[in-house]
C-alpha cells in the first residue's frame, strides 16, 4: 500500500514537473515572437508624408472629375475631343441605334486615330 501512494506521489509531481517544463516552453516561444514582432516592425509613417500623399490624392481625384466631366482636345491634330461622361453616353446612345452603321463609323473613326503616319522621303 505504501508503494501505491509513492508511485501516485512520484507521478502527480512528474506530471506537473512536465506541465511547468511545457508552460515554460510556451511562454519562451511567445516571449521570441513577441521580441521578432517588436523589432522588425517597420518604423511608422511619418505626419508628413501622410499629409503629402493626401494632397496628391486630392490633386489626382481633381483632375480625374476634370476630365469626366469637361469638355477638351486630346489630339488636335487628329480631331480627338474629350467629352462629359454624360454627354458621350448620350451619344453612344443615339449613334447605336443603328447597329451595322455605328460599327461602321467606329471602326473608320478607329483607323482615323491609329493611322501611322506615311514615311518620311528625304529626296
Amino acid at each position: 500500500m505504501n508503494d501505491s501512494t509513492t508511485g501516485r506521489k512520484e507521478c502527480s509531481s512528474a506530471f506537473i514537473g512536465y506541465s511547468i517544463a511545457i508552460l515554460g516552453a510556451f511562454l519562451i516561444v511567445a516571449g521570441l515572437v513577441w521580441a521578432m514582432v517588436h523589432y522588425t516592425a517597420p518604423p511608422p509613417l511619418g505626419a508628413d508624408r501622410a499629409a503629402e500623399r493626401k494632397k496628391f490624392l486630392a490633386e489626382m481625384r481633381a483632375a480625374d472629375a476634370e476630365a469626366l466631366n469637361s469638355y477638351g482636345w486630346l489630339d488636335k491634330s487628329k480631331g480627338i475631343v474629350r467629352l462629359p461622361i454624360e454627354q458621350a453616353m448620350k451619344l453612344v446612345e443615339s449613334k447605336w441605334q443603328n447597329p451595322p452603321a455605328a460599327r461602321s463609323n467606329l471602326i473608320s473613326r478607329v483607323e482615323k486615330a491609329t493611322a501611322v503616319p506615311p514615311p518620311v522621303s528625304y529626296e
